[in-house]
């Protein structure tokens, strides 16, 4: 298959790319700024059998009102563009892989594909806009499912922040501990939109998460378990507000969710607890 994808540079387009590759896909990049026009967008995506949407600025970070708007515009507008490039190929991709984020969903409840529990925060309604703008994409000729990623955990991306403090012995919980964090492996993150590709049948959201969540806490635990190493530097609540303000939200608030639909769907989940996860990221091959 011919697969584009918009974001190829960051953690996750890497492992797409290198997965996808290895199994004799093409894969071509393609990136989106203010003034990239539709039409050149049109002749990097015609004849594409696939597309995948990864592009947006890090969501982790001090949400200053500038910082909401690159937020912001580094998702909805290069969704929006794609999107109508799209609409305007004479032969377009016929599968539509857009990535969003559990950040949608409310921090009280427990969540799959069908919850209709909401948050009301900037980042839920930063990802229904997202939503919104990448769902317009669908027609008779494309599918359209949205990838819902829980935090990515793999040799890069947010363990690389994670692991050196763990294994100086630094390592604690954060807040109160009990906040759920939803996760899924990299591995598993690609193979599951490899998944979607050839599974023609599943449209719309798709929750990508490992099929057991993890409070803080215990994770906590199962890093220094796994690194010999204490775990007794936790970091109160007030200092993780101070360091990021409204975006402390990312770290502190629970979100407990499941992959229904691609368990329902026979998807074999890689690494599908933390421990097997963590194992795996911190294991050093010979």
């Amino acid at each position: 298959m011919k697969i584009v994808i918009c974001g190829m540079s960051g953690f996750v387009g890497n492992a797409m790319e290198h997965f996808f590759t290895e199994r004799g896909d093409t894969v071509a990049a393609v990136s989106v700024r203010s003034s990239t026009s539709v039409e050149t967008l049109v002749q990097k995506i015609e004849d594409a059998d696939v597309i995948i949407n990864l592009a947006g600025a890090n969501i982790l970070g001090r949400w200053s009102s500038s910082y909401k708007n690159t937020l912001r515009q580094s998702r909805l507008e290069t969704t929006s563009k794609l999107v109508e490039a799209i609409k305007q190929c004479n032969n377009p991709p016929h599968t539509w892989l857009n990535a969003s984020a559990v950040g949608i969903y409310d921090a009280y409840h427990q969540h799959d594909e069908s919850s209709q529990n909401m948050g009301d925060d900037f980042l839920a309604s930063l990802v229904r806009d997202w939503e919104y703008a990448a769902m317009k994409a669908g027609s008779d000729l494309t599918r359209v499912c949205v990838m819902r990623f829980g935090v990515v955990y793999g040799r890069g991306g947010a363990m690389a922040k994670m692991l050196p403090p763990f294994k100086m012995g630094l390592g604690g919980k954060m807040g109160d501990g009990f906040q759920m964090i939803s996760w899924i492996h990299l591995d598993d993150l690609v193979r599951a939109a490899a998944f979607l590709i050839e599974h023609n049948e599943i449209r719309g959201i798709v929750n990508f998460t490992s099929p057991e969540p993890i409070n803080n806490l215990e994770q906590t635990k199962a890093m220094g378990r796994i690194l010999h190493r204490p775990t007794f530097f936790d970091l109160p609540s007030w200092a993780v507000k101070l360091a990021f303000g409204e975006g402390s939200i990312v770290m502190l608030d629970s979100k407990e969710v499941y992959p229904r639909v691609l368990q329902e769907a026979g998807f074999e989940f890689r690494y599908p607890t933390f421990d097997s996860a963590m194992e795996e990221i911190v294991h050093v091959p010979e």
